[in-house]
């Protein structure tokens, strides 16, 4: 049985005890513990159930690469479901419960599959649930939706916090054993500025567990000087408790801090995500251990030998009092080694290598340990727990030679380095056949836009396994980023690291290497998913030869530990079987993150009040304080309408269009988005965005643009003002401003990222104030001394001028109609500037006025909005808009779109006005509805209303829509059914209800 030895346990603090619950069961730990460690100590071998098959499942492993020990942490708000035992930091009252099982962890009847596991091959769902059809949807699917996942999702509100944190790096140093150590302080030590994260709460990794000497002194003494080395540099940064969880293009990576999962209690955030640009990333993240293939070797008990080294070192936990070793390779002698000094037996450690170990091997034989060469193990007796091994030649087919009772087996099938993030962006790996190995192809790095490398790993990551050349290889990967960063290395003294030299590996990917079919399928290669042996052998003779492949049809490696444990020896069984070398075969895709990381850390801080934070203008508090009943426009609010007291929300709105007709208005219009593109190739880009010509217009004057995307569909329209030779100012609508500036980005860093073009959207920084009305340039005139006459600043024009003392940019622009102004100030002087034209204007009857009376406005004058006569299938033409299309150009995005025969079918709806035969309104989005119905027995229709509104000027309804043949149609009258039942006859007129010369804005 697993217990707490007397003695051991570097991690811990054994004077303070603690207290956790696991499914209800009332255990003990002690400060320092892992939750894994702590149920290990209470005999808690059976931690939860495969996915698949319900087996039996303990812990493996003692890191994040753990596949079986999965439990929901925590109770009501702080419930997180599928959290790794082996990495979770024990508190005291920590709550865990055991998953996938029903109705009880010790008795589950899911485990009925396991006996079924002959009928429920690989692959069997894609075969068996395709027949008789009508079953998938009454049988199969609720079946299945019922059995799928692991955890419980969980129900209550998170009441945690969390944050995220941008950062910026010379050199990024990935994992904190002796290998991460040394580069930082190599990288550190040239004037880096250097970051050095470690995912567990404690430096040095491996080293303090396996042993060894650097310069003379245990490794454990050289850890603690260099990280009081690092702390002491101004320039370096020391993270735990953090991991590497992505590397991405450009030097960003993410990193993903852990601050209080182990002081829940704590004031402050629980996670914080790291957004880091990096000069260098130096991915020094150690190795993985490998399980061996062989019947049974997923029965609780049986365990990596570096994890049940890890547990007796640094936890004090014995996992057995009898513990039976089997490897490959020497690294695994440490275990027995270490086992015996702590007075625990070794019966036997099995080697499949015929010429056996090294030095390591010798000393186990002097401390009387039983070693034998060539040998394997053909199956584990055992259920719930191990009861004994039967041992076999390796070189057979599973004959069984003698029988040990034991109560452990530990197992090493050799060292896998860790190159998940050096894979990320690009980074190749090669075959290593000396040390049976994937790592990393130094001279295939990734590389950024430059070509240059900007990734490095180091140490035991780089395929280095020995202490010496593990500090050898940091040092000069340290080095090598910062002289990468642009700071010149110095000389300095290498540490010298001396460890036991050990024999060479034999890979050994399933065992005995003549395994019969029975012993296959009960060798297991991903514990989680139920992934055997026999499986992938399966997968290949029924075609599914690419690794890729073979991965989704078996699910190997699909598993939420990304297959860390599975993936190497589940591709050496593929290779062996289709009879091709590994290197042929390949390896699966490695995507971030590394290990899973919450949800609510990618959210970050942006839930509640700051899930969408609401934007608002300068002149915010003046429209609470002024009646502004308001409407959400994009992540803005926005006045509707300034209602009176007694006035209701339409009488506002008509008092607002009248006023501004009549006199004087004034619109807040800052939220329009302001997009700066500036460079040599602006006017070459904007030709390309736009569908009219950009490149000729003249400093001074202002375009309007419509905006097409790559299909042709109109997406956004705008004023666009030439500032001078290289600059151009885009006006966007208020929802598309950073949509479109997202899509100017990608055109320039997809597509022309050699053009000569910088974009900055400016929309908050300017507040933007629409003076509109007849009355609109005498009121201007009161507040400067600049000549704005007709002459001087005529239509679609811009002049910067001095408005009460604030620098301002006035367009003459209009979406009314009217004699208007968009004058543009400095965001924190535009209230100063509205309560000068509110003040200035009262001789007027100046009227501030809402969006509503805005898009009154502009629908008598015809003027389309986008969202109203767009919604994503609609293309200029559609809208009369022809003449907005240049025809001197070749191209812009959507033009060969827009030439496909769909877009120049001649019975597109096309744009109208409609004008009720009663004069009421008609309703917004109604069809009209044409002779016959369709094939699903609906009225036909030809046309549908995009804008309705009660005109006050006209004193009656207007609309605007897309009719069939609408242009060549006017004078018909059209039938909009609503949905009472009646009808509303409407004639097609043209859409330019009001001012149809354009005199009034030329006033």
């Amino acid at each position: 049985m697993s217990t707490r030895l007397a003695n051991g346990g570097r991690l811990l603090n054994r004077g303070k005890p603690l207290e956790f619950t696991f499914n209800g069961k009332h255990l003990r730990g002690v400060e320092g513990d892992t939750l894994a460690s702590a149920l290990l100590a209470n005999d808690q071998m059976l931690v939860g159930r495969s996915f698949k098959y319900h087996r039996p499942r303990g812990i493996v492993a003692s890191g994040g690469e753990e596949p079986n020990a999965l439990v929901g942490l925590g109770e009501n708000g702080r419930f997180e479901p599928n959290q790794r035992v082996t990495t979770t930091e024990l508190f005291d009252g920590l709550s865990c419960v055991s998953q996938n099982h029903w109705p009880s962890l010790e008795f589950d009847v899911g485990a009925v599959n396991a006996k079924l596991s002959r009928f429920l091959p690989a692959g069997f769902y894609y075969k068996m649930f395709i027949h008789p059809r009508p079953f998938w949807k009454h049988i199969y699917e609720p079946i299945i939706r019922q059995s799928a996942g692991l955890g419980k999702a969980p129900r209550d509100r998170d009441q945690d916090s969390y944050e995220h944190f941008y950062a910026f790096y010379d050199v990024v140093v990935i994992g904190g054993g002796v290998a991460g150590l040394q580069a930082a302080r190599a990288a550190g030590a040239a004037g880096a500025k250097v970051l050095l994260m470690e995912q567990t709460p404690h430096w040095g990794g491996r080293a303090p567990v396996d042993g060894g000497t650097v310069d003379g002194q245990p490794v454990d003494k050289f850890v603690d000087e260099i990280v009081s080395e690092l702390e002491t540099m101004s320039n370096a940064t020391l993270r735990t408790r953090m991991m590497g969880a992505g590397v991405y293009d450009h030097g960003y990576m993410l990193g993903y801090e852990r601050l209080n999962d182990h002081r829940p209690d704590a004031a402050g955030p629980r996670h914080r995500l790291w957004r880091i640009r990096a000069a260098q990333i130096v991915t020094a993240t150690g190795a993985i251990e490998r399980p061996l293939s062989f019947a049974g070797n997923d029965i609780p008990g049986v365990m990596l030998a570096s994890a049940v080294r890890d547990y007796v070192v640094n936890y004090g936990v014995s996992i057995g009092d009898r513990t039976v070793i089997v490897t490959n390779n020497d690294d695994a002698y440490r275990t027995a080694i270490t086992l015996k000094k702590q007075g625990l037996e070794v019966p036997v450690i099995l080697d499949a290598r015929a010429s056996g170990g090294g030095a390591l091997a010798d000393e186990a034989r002097a401390l009387g340990i039983r070693i034998e060469n060539g040998k394997a193990i053909a199956k584990v007796k055992g259920g719930k727990r191990v009861e004994g091994v039967a041992i076999c030649l390796q070189a057979g087919e599973g004959a069984v030679l003698e029988e040990i009772k034991c109560d452990a087996i530990a197992m090493s099938g050799g060292w896998s380095p860790v190159v998940h993030l050096w894979s990320h962006c690009g980074g190749k790996l090669l075959w290593d056949d000396e040390k049976a190995m994937f790592r990393p192809d130094v001279d295939n790095p990734p590389t950024g836009a430059d070509g240059a490398r900007f990734v490095l790993p180091a140490g035991a990551a780089d395929g280095e396994m020995h202490l010496a050349r593990v500090l050898e290889n940091a040092d000069a990967a340290g080095r090598a980023a910062a002289q990468a960063a642009g700071h010149a290395s110095k000389p300095g003294t290498l540490p010298v690291g001396e460890t036991q030299d050990e024999a060479p590996i034999t890979p050994v990917w399933m065992m005995p290497q003549g395994a019969g079919i029975k012993l296959r399928m009960k060798a297991w290669l991903d514990y989680q998913n139920d992934v055997k042996v026999s499986d992938v052998q399966l997968a290949a003779r029924e075609g599914f030869e690419s690794v890729e492949h073979a991965k989704r049809y078996t699910t190997l490696g699909m598993a939420t530990d990304q297959g860390k444990l599975s993936n190497i020896n589940g591709l050496a069984i593929l290779s062996d079987t289709l009879g091709q070398a590994i290197p042929q075969t390949g390896t699966t895709t490695f995507r971030p993150p590394y290990t899973p990381i919450s949800l609510a850390s990618i959210a970050g801080p942006a839930r509640d009040a700051t899930f969408q934070p609401l934007r608002r203008t300068p002149m915010h508090a003046w429209h609470e304080a002024n009646g502004a009943y308001f409407e959400p426009v994009g992540a803005w609010r926005r006045p509707y309408c300034f209602q009176k007291a007694g006035e209701s929300i339409t009488d506002a709105v008509q008092r607002e269009v009248k006023a501004t007709r009549d006199s004087l208005g004034l619109l807040d219009a800052s939220t329009l988005g302001k997009i700066i593109v500036k460079g040599p190739d602006a006017g070459r880009f904007l030709d390309m965005l736009y569908t009219n010509m950009m490149s000729n217009l003249k400093p001074g004057r202002c375009r309007y643009g419509l905006m097409c995307n790559e299909n042709g569909f109109l997406m956004d329209d705008g004023v666009v003002a030439r500032l001078d030779d290289d600059t151009f100012l885009c006006h966007t609508t208020t929802g598309g401003a950073d949509s479109i500036h997202a899509h100017m980005e990608e055109w320039l860093q997809t597509e022309w990222w050699d053009w000569k073009v910088y974009t900055a959207n400016v929309t908050e920084q300017y507040a933007q104030i629409a003076v509109v009305g007849p009355k609109a340039r005498k009121v201007l005139e009161k507040l400067t001394d600049d000549d704005i006459s007709a002459d001087a600043l005529s239509f679609m024009g811009w002049k910067d001028i001095t408005l009460h003392g604030i620098t301002a940019r006035a367009y003459r622009i209009s979406f009314s109609g009217e004699l208007s102004y968009e004058v543009a100030v400095p965001a924190s002087q535009g209230r100063a500037l509205w309560d000068a034209l509110l003040a200035e204007g009262n001789e007027f009857g100046v009227t501030p006025y809402g969006t509503e009376a805005l898009h009154i406005m502009r629908a008598e004058k015809g003027f389309i909005m986008i969202g109203d006569e767009t919604d994503g299938t609609v293309i200029p033409q559609d809208l009369g808009l022809d003449w907005a299309i240049s025809k001197k150009k070749e191209d812009y995005l959507g033009k060969r779109a827009q030439e496909r025969s769909h877009m120049t079918d001649p019975t597109r709806w096309k744009l109208v006005g409609l004008q009720t035969l009663d004069g009421s309104t008609l309703p917004d989005g109604a069809y009209a509805t044409a002779d016959g119905t369709n094939a699903n027995g609906q009225r036909n229709v030809q046309g549908r209303v995009t804008s309705s509104y009660h005109s006050p000027t006209l004193g009656r309804g207007i609309a605007m829509g897309v009719v069939l043949n609408g242009p060549a149609r006017m004078g018909d009258v059209l039938d909009f059914p609503k949905v009472d039942g009646t009808v509303i006859k409407a004639k097609i007129v043209d859409p330019i209800f009001y001012d149809k010369d354009g005199e009034k804005q030329n006033v």
